[in-house]
């Protein structure tokens, strides 16, 4: 009778036949270990799957926007920071104090110098410094005109297309608006608004600013 080479791994030149000691000789009882590693291991992958999963952001997280943290000790006084929130350019400007002594000086020259137009700046911001404190100023980088970028001009003094008597700000160059640095546009310029102001908020000790959150927008 011819053997099963099934339970076989081999047959040598001189015809012996050689048995792999790890598995059973019987024909049907390898066929069982076979079967249960192979339904063992996909039930593996069936768990990890969930649990890998778990750790992605759902769709909505992905839409809304995770909140971003930055350290505020990173930004040196007269200096700016830019991040991404939402797909948008978010600045965090650290105002020196005579930046901030000079904000009132513009306001006859402003549009709208108390923010009191809708939807663009949060109740805590309604203030001649736009923000929750003083020193830094936080706001989308995109011109209410057209969705451009505008530029960072934060020196104080004249320059091509900026307003007389200018104590620093933001220019736009596609259609000529400008802000000061508490991101209000000034009169007679394309941009309708002031910069927007996300919503945001400090950290207890002050040390950094997290932007996507504040008391009427939790993470």
């Amino acid at each position: 009778m011819s053997q099963d080479k099934s339970q076989f791994d081999g047959v040598s030149a001189d015809g012996t036949v050689a048995i792999d000691a790890n598995l059973p000789p019987d024909p049907s009882r390898r066929l069982w270990v076979a079967t249960a590693c192979a339904v063992g291991g996909a039930a593996g992958v069936a768990t990890a799957v969930p649990f890998v999963g778990s750790f992605a952001p759902s769709e909505k997280a992905r839409a809304a926007g995770a909140p971003v943290e930055v350290d505020l000790s990173s930004i040196p006084e007269g200096q700016m920071r830019t991040v991404e929130w939402r797909g948008k350019p978010v600045w965090v400007l650290h105002r020196t104090q005579q930046q901030i002594d000079e904000l009132p000086k513009n306001d006859d020259a402003l549009a709208d110098p108390q923010s009191d137009r809708p939807g663009f700046t949060p109740e805590y911001a309604k203030n001649e410094y736009r923000s929750r404190d003083p020193k830094f100023f936080v706001a989308v980088g995109i011109c209410t005109h057209l969705g451009c970028s505008p530029t960072p001009h934060l020196a104080a003094g004249p320059g091509p297309g900026l307003p007389a008597g200018w104590e620093g700000g933001f220019f736009c160059p596609c259609h000529g608006s400008a802000f000061d640095l508490a991101g209000r546009v000034y009169k007679n310029k394309p941009a309708p608004d002031n910069l927007e102001v996300p919503p945001y908020e400090f950290s207890a000790d002050g040390t950094h600013v997290t932007i996507g959150v504040d008391e009427n927008n939790k993470a």
